[in-house]
């Protein structure tokens, strides 16, 4: 039953997780979204417990054209202002644009003068001819009118191996290129960073497996041999089972830099191959810094491998995106799904041989996926029958309307704004139902005569998932 009713006493509420962060100066938040990924604008928590959302599959949208081709991507589709359609770079087949006017139904671009596998839309280029650009892995970088037409540029190349994502936060003008390093524990992630797509700025290593990883890729490898309905890998051999990192996309995001890092599960040698059988998770990380990162949700996986017989394709390898795309109040994410890791036979002595494909392996390996959250639906607050409260750090109010993004079917969402005395300024309406974009009213106090001002905020949830608030 739908239904809203003020619950503000708080007396026997059980503190799932609860923290105070340092004293500091009142924090600027301008009008990013607010989101609960860290313990940043966080001041104490009861009642309250953090939960990772998943994304919910739709299934593939591309699929090579040629089946003995396997199509994959690293990039990310970008919305062209003036074609007024998305464009998507992919690797593995011949035709290496696709164009769609609605994300969903992709048919060919024009042919590319050159091998891209990571581009973006530069909205503040005012060069035409510079709008998309593009890092070749470990060959220097590219530009593009068009995304079709690719110019070399005189930048020197950021040292990479086979791997790599690139990004771009068009709000503070910044190019974010991860690529693949050997680290610890093998494959590693690394990261440069360009203003001016000139100049990059190389962080070095930045994310990387570590000894928990490896205990609990171990759990997760025995997990899987022993599921009937997952595709199991061809080689196993405990003496190189192993995590590291594949792969990680990472974007910029309402204030916070989010990580999708693809962890290879490494199971057996492959026979006259220098590599290994064995498959991916993607997990999720986040930072401010692009340095330090936190792991979320216990480090489950963010996207994990679909179900046999379910008709999908990524059964073994997940590889994810560069980032998202925003759709509405929905995020799109568009990630490679292989049916296979080690599904050849390699005859003669590398690297002069060939390979065979195994009998009885369907041909139509890979697809480019689609997977759908929620917007700002990575985690949320959740409370159950008993409300639980969320209390900030002082804040400098902006100016504009309050929003919050909270699913309160059967509960309320209830804020206060508070004075440094702790003295209540504003009490809001309660908020009731499934609203991705909902404006708070206010049935005591108003904001527009505390803009400017260090305040704090607290919000009161009883049966609700809280997953951002904001000022516009």
């Amino acid at each position: 039953m739908n239904r809203c009713s003020t619950i503000w006493v708080l007396l026997g509420i059980g503190c799932f997780w609860s923290g105070v962060a340092p004293a500091a100066e009142p924090a600027k938040i301008g009008s990013f979204r607010q989101l609960f990924l860290d313990d940043h604008l966080v001041a104490k928590m009861t009642g309250l417990r953090r939960v990772m959302h998943r994304p919910h599959k739709r299934g593939a949208v591309i699929r090579s054209p040629k089946l003995d081709q396997t199509i994959q991507t690293r990039s990310v589709p970008q919305w062209d202002p003036v074609a007024k359609l998305y464009k998507l770079w992919v690797i593995g087949i011949d035709q290496q644009l696709w164009e769609s006017r609605d994300g969903l139904h992709w048919v060919p671009g024009p042919p590319s003068n050159m091998k891209i596998m990571l581009a973006v839309y530069d909205r503040n280029e005012p060069d035409p001819s510079r709008r998309y650009k593009a890092p070749l892995l470990n060959r220097g970088f590219a530009v593009s009118p068009d995304g079709a037409k690719w110019t070399r540029v005189d930048v020197d190349k950021v040292p990479s191996s086979d791997e790599g994502n690139f990004s771009f936060d068009p709000d503070h003008g910044l190019f974010i290129h991860t690529i693949k390093r050997r680290g610890p524990f093998g494959r590693s992630v690394a990261v440069a960073t360009s203003r001016d797509f000139k100049t990059w700025n190389d962080h070095g290593l930045i994310f990387h497996a570590d000894e928990r990883y490896q205990e609990l890729g171990a759990e997760n490898i025995m997990a899987r041999l022993a599921d009937p309905t997952l595709r199991r890998p061809f080689h196993i051999d405990k003496k190189v089972w192993r995590v590291d990192v594949y792969n990680m996309g990472t974007f910029f995001y309402e204030g916070i830099y989010i990580g999708m890092p693809a962890m290879f599960h490494s199971t057996g040698p492959v026979p006259n191959y220098p590599n290994t059988d064995g498959f991916h998770l993607v997990q999720l990380a986040t930072s401010r810094d692009l340095k330090n990162w936190k792991r979320l949700g216990d480090r489950r996986p963010f996207i994990g491998p679909s179900r046999l017989k379910s008709g999908a394709y990524d059964l073994v390898q997940i590889l994810p995106p560069s980032a998202p795309v925003e759709h509405g109040d929905e995020l799109w994410f568009y990630y490679t799904g292989l049916k296979y890791r080690a599904s050849f036979n390699y005859v003669g002595r590398f690297p002069n041989g060939k390979y065979v494909t195994k009998p009885g392996l369907e041909a139509d390996r890979g697809a480019i996926c689609l997977a759908v959250l929620r917007r700002d639906g990575f985690v949320s607050l959740d409370a159950g029958e008993k409300s639980g409260q969320l209390v900030t750090r002082p804040m400098v109010l902006p100016g504009g309307k309050m929003h919050v993004n909270v699913d309160a079917v059967d509960g309320e969402l209830g804020v206060e704004v508070l004075d440094a005395e702790d003295k209540v300024l504003a009490v809001s309406e309660e908020v009731c139902g499934d609203l991705a974009r909902k404006e708070i009213l206010w049935k005591r106090g108003t904001l527009s005569q505390l803009k400017g001002k260090a305040v704090t905020l607290r919000f009161t949830l009883r049966n609700a998932r809280f997953y951002s608030y904001w000022f516009k």
